[in-house]
C-alpha cells in the first residue's frame, strides 16, 4: 500500500524508496531490501570458476540419473531473455534434452512468440504449450480486478506452476531448471506480494466475483502443492544462472546475435498484460515502480551504478499516449470498457486474507520444517 505519513526517503546504497511501508531504513539510511540481498549474495550467487565446476557437476549428476527418461530437465520458455538464455546455455554448453513449458494465458507478445519459435527451431529442443482456455482465463482476471488485490499476475503464474507439476509427474521428470536469478532478482520487499500458488485463495476470489466456472483451468490445491514441492519435493527447482557472472544485458546481445531475438521491452513484459500491471496498475494504485526492485537488485550484483539506476528512474515509465494505448488493448480483451478498467483501477486495496485462503498451513508447514531441521 502507498506509504503517505512518513517523510520520503530513498536508499542510501540502493534504489528503492518507502512508498512501500515494508521498506525501511537503518542509522545509514541504507535499506532492509538490498541489506537482506547483500546477507544473502554468498550464499545464492557463484560467478566464479568454482560455480562453473559446481553446475557442471549437477548437470552431469542429473544426466546419469534420468538417462533412462525422455528428458534430462524441464525448463520454463516464456520468450524473456532469462528464460531464453538458460535453453540456449544448457543446450549448447551441456547438450541437455530439454523439454521447454510454456502455459499460454492469451497475454503473450507477438515479440515473445517468436522469440520462443526461434529458439525451439534453432536448438532442436521439444516444446510442449499448454494454452489456458480463454473464456475461464479472462473470467478469473477480471474477478481479481474486482477484488482489487496486489497479486493480479497471479492467475498467470498459478497457471504455469500447477501445469509444471503435472507435467512432472506425466513424464516422469525430476528436475526444472528456472531462469530466476540473483542477479537481476535478489531485491524484494518484506511482506509485499502474495504467493500466486495459494489455490484456495484463487478459488475464493474467483467464487467473490466470477460469473462463470474454472472447469479446466490448471490448479493445484495447497495439501498436493505442499505435498508436492515441500514433502514429497517431486520435482527440483534448480537455478544455473546463479552459477555464472550472469549479465542480462550481455545475454539479450549474445542471444539477439545468435538467434535473432527480439527485444520485448522491460523485464517481465512478454505478457502484455504484465506490462500493464508494471507501468499502469501498480504504479497508480500503489505508487510503486517495479523497476527499483530490478535496479537495485543489479546494484548489488555489480552491475549498474547507483547514479545510472537513479537516471533511468527519472524516464518515464511509459507515455500518456502508451498507456492509453495499453488500457484500450487490456479493455477490449477483457471484454470491458477503458472506463471500467479505470475504475477497477482506482478501487481502494483490498488484501488476500480478506478472502479464504492457506496461509495458516503454508506457515504450519514451514515452522514444521524448522523444526524438524534443528532437531535432525
Amino acid at each position: 500500500m502507498l506509504q503517505t505519513s512518513r517523510k520520503y526517503q530513498v536508499c542510501s546504497f540502493c534504489v528503492m524508496d518507502n512508498r512501500n511501508p515494508g521498506v525501511t531504513f537503518d542509522e545509514r539510511g541504507q535499506c532492509v531490501c538490498c541489506q537482506e540481498a547483500l546477507k544473502r549474495k554468498p550464499y545464492e550467487w557463484w560467478p566464479t570458476n568454482d560455480g562453473r565446476r559446481r553446475l557442471k557437476e549437477k548437470v552431469e549428476s542429473i544426466k546419469r540419473e534420468m538417462a533412462v527418461r525422455p528428458y534430462d530437465v524441464m525448463i520454463g520458455l516464456s520468450g524473456g531473455v532469462d528464460s531464453a538464455y538458460l535453453a540456449h546455455f544448457l543446450k549448447s554448453q551441456f547438450d541437455l534434452r530439454i523439454l521447454a513449458v510454456h502455459v499460454d494465458g492469451g497475454w503473450n507478445t507477438e515479440a515473445a512468440v517468436r522469440n520462443i519459435e526461434l529458439l525451439v527451431r534453432k536448438l532442436d529442443i521439444d516444446l510442449y504449450t499448454h494454452v489456458v482456455e480463454w473464456q475461464e482465463m479472462k473470467d478469473l482476471q477480471l474477478a481479481y480486478l474486482k477484488a482489487s488485490v496486489v497479486n493480479q499476475d497471479a492467475p498467470q503464474d498459478h497457471a504455469f506452476f500447477s501445469t509444471l507439476y503435472r507435467l512432472s509427474k506425466r513424464f516422469g521428470q525430476r528436475y526444472f531448471f528456472s531462469g530466476v536469478n540473483f542477479s537481476g532478482e535478489s531485491v524484494h520487499v518484506p511482506g509485499a506480494g502474495y504467493p500466486a500458488m495459494d489455490a484456495r485463495n484463487l478459488r475464493a476470489i474467483h467464487r467473490a466475483h466470477g460469473v462463470g466456472s474454472l472447469p479446466t483451468f490448471p490448479t493445484l490445491g495447497p495439501i498436493q502443492y505442499l505435498w508436492m514441492s515441500r514433502i514429497r519435493k517431486s520435482i527440483e527447482i534448480f537455478k544455473p544462472l546463479n552459477y555464472l557472472p550472469y549479465d542480462k544485458e550481455d545475454a539479450k546481445r549474445e542471444l539477439v546475435a545468435t538467434y535473432g531475438f527480439v527485444d520485448y521491452g522491460a523485464k517481465h513484459q512478454e505478457s502484455r498484460f504484465t506490462k500493464f500491471y508494471q507501468e499502469i496498475y501498480l504504479p497508480a494504485r500503489y505508487g510503486f515502480d517495479k523497476r527499483r526492485l530490478h535496479c537495485s537488485a543489479l546494484i548489488v550484483a555489480g552491475q549498474m551504478a547507483r547514479a545510472r539506476a537513479l537516471e533511468e528512474l527519472e524516464q518515464p515509465l511509459t507515455t500518456p499516449e502508451q498507456a492509453a494505448r495499453d488500457k484500450r488493448f487490456v479493455a477490449k480483451k477483457l471484454g470491458i470498457s477503458v472506463a471500467d478498467l479505470d475504475r477497477f483501477i482506482g478501487l481502494p486495496p483490498v488484501a488476500h486474507e480478506d478472502y479464504a485462503n492457506s496461509q495458516a498451513l503454508y506457515r504450519a508447514n514451514g515452522l514444521l520444517r524448522k523444526i524438524l531441521k534443528v532437531r535432525s
